[in-house]
């Protein structure tokens, strides 16, 4: 697996590159649909495929606990179990150990934790979650981490760094030691801790360097620090990050979050918000967001997106969708989850042609313009 920069912008740090896998190519920069359970709500992967989705993300944690590895072994790995035979990330348990604080013990070992669904103890090593990754037969590996909250204090989150790279090293030492039992192997993402304290980033960064082989995680943001020091955490690791190698920025975000990160050099990301919010009625579109069992959509015979390539939008209009979610038909979760993911990697799409094109800061100024007037225009309507 190796990445290459293709293109840059001339006015920001965004770039364009491409991350060859034995699964495919993935351009960059990409947006990564969440499949936590081996699944991207409520998408078969053909429906993914359609929409242009090049890698997807599971949850080493969920997975283990549900359905298993035994069963997800007997098939030949994840790929084979959910029938998606491009690239899979997965999540190595790490950021459970911030969100599920009343159900977890972090030792230096490792997570002990409650099971949210029965109850039972475990416990998630570096080796086991290493263990669980090379079971699923994920292409790209995250390293066990420790996050912090984003309000912690700098004393916990320098515990936490320190924690990380330890775990680091002992997740590197077991993959160098169990090669794959699968046909075609993975390669090790470190994830960088630190919060928005620069002398902690700058210390994990030169501490998980030697680690950093085809590309390195930005974790321990979008965890509840105020955005603009979130932004500039960003700004001070595109200065510290190595130029060459790919950079993928955990839990980010919404559009104007993404496209503002990709300005700051980053390549890679994640979030649940298109699925999530496609369950609750809001989609995503050029203009801003939309809320689909408003009133107003009522008789609107126009489709979500006249642009969009998804199945619902060349085929459905805004008030049968609306209808759909009305009446709590399941038809209309799916529509509306295919169309913000669609809309979602077609936006990443057309973050990659700006940049190509040397247009990319002008097309971002224009696009948050927009963003912002069309809120402006529903908070006074």
């Amino acid at each position: 697996m190796n990445f290459n920069v293709e293109a840059f912008d001339v006015t920001t740090s965004a770039r364009c590159g491409c991350l060859n896998t034995e699964r495919g190519d993935i351009l960059t920069p990409v947006f990564i649909p969440i499949g936590t359970y081996g699944v991207v709500k409520p998408l078969p992967p053909r429906d993914l495929e359609t929409a242009g989705a090049s890698i997807i993300l599971g949850n080493a944690y969920h997975l283990y606990l549900r359905p298993g590895m035994k069963i997800i072994r007997e098939a030949g790995g994840l790929h084979t179990f959910m029938a998606w035979d491009k690239p899979i990330l997965t999540d190595s348990g790490g950021f459970q150990v911030f969100s599920l604080a009343e159900l977890r013990k972090v030792t230096e070992n490792g997570v002990v934790f409650k099971s949210a669904f029965d109850g039972t103890v475990h416990e998630m090593t570096p080796e086991k979650s290493m263990e669980i990754q090379r079971l699923l037969g994920s292409d790209i590996i995250m390293s066990l981490d420790e996050c912090p909250p984003g309000d912690a204090p700098v004393e916990h989150v320098r515990q936490a760094v320190q924690r990380t790279t330890d775990w680091a090293n002992r997740c590197a030492n077991f993959l160098r030691k169990n090669p794959t039992g699968y046909r075609i192997d993975s390669t090790f993402f470190p994830i960088v801790q630190g919060g928005v304290f620069e002398e902690l980033r700058r210390q994990s960064t030169e501490e998980l360097s030697p680690f950093i082989t085809t590309g390195v995680a930005i974790g321990g943001l979008a965890v509840g620090e105020e955005k603009s020091a979130m932004f500039d955490t960003v700004s001070f690791m595109d200065n510290l990050l190595p130029r060459d190698k790919v950079r993928y920025l955990m839990g980010v975000g919404k559009p104007q979050d993404i496209v503002r990160a990709v300005a700051r050099g980053m390549d890679m990301f994640d979030c649940v918000i298109p699925t999530r919010n496609a369950r609750n009625g809001q989609l995503f579109s050029w203009r801003g967001r939309m809320n689909i069992r408003n009133e107003r959509y009522k008789y609107d015979l126009s489709p979500v997106e006249e642009t969009c390539s998804c199945y619902g939008c060349q085929t459905f209009s805004r008030a049968y969708l609306r209808h759909l979610f009305n009446v709590n038909e399941i038809l209309g979760l799916t529509l509306a989850s295919l169309h913000n993911v669609t809309f979602y990697l077609e936006f990443l799409s057309r973050i990659r042609k700006e940049i190509k094109n040397g247009t990319f800061s002008s097309w971002m100024n224009e696009f948050l313009d927009e963003l912002e007037n069309e809120d402006s225009r529903q908070r006074y309507n």
